[in-house]
């Protein structure tokens, strides 16, 4: 993970759907070994790459409410995940060259 330098910007590409224990326990991931939780990861990797944004393919940002994990990576992600449609791509990249740019839906 520290290959690159905290200048890289980092483009998700993922639904985010998934249990919320996934993100949250221990274990809870395919990875059953692994004794810290998905968003101690996810925050490393936040600490290392912090210029970053979340493309979700569930382009109807209204319905992304209504799956628990993808609140949790959004929340994790500052706001800044954008559904994968023309706008949602002008925005995120507007928001990779503009930190303080975040999703409005």
């Amino acid at each position: 993970m520290h290959k690159y330098n905290k200048e890289y910007k980092v483009i998700f590409v993922g639904d985010a759907s998934m249990a919320s224990y996934e993100i949250t326990h221990p274990r809870g991931s395919v990875e059953h070994y692994n004794e810290e939780s998905g968003l101690v990861w996810l925050n490393r990797f936040k600490e290392q790459y912090p210029h970053f944004v979340w493309l979700n393919p569930v382009t109807v940002a209204d319905y992304w409410k209504y799956t628990h994990s993808i609140s949790i990576i959004r929340e994790w992600a500052d706001n800044r995940m954008f559904p994968l449609t023309l706008s949602g791509l002008t925005q995120a990249m507007k928001c990779l060259k503009n930190p303080k740019v975040k999703f409005e839906s």
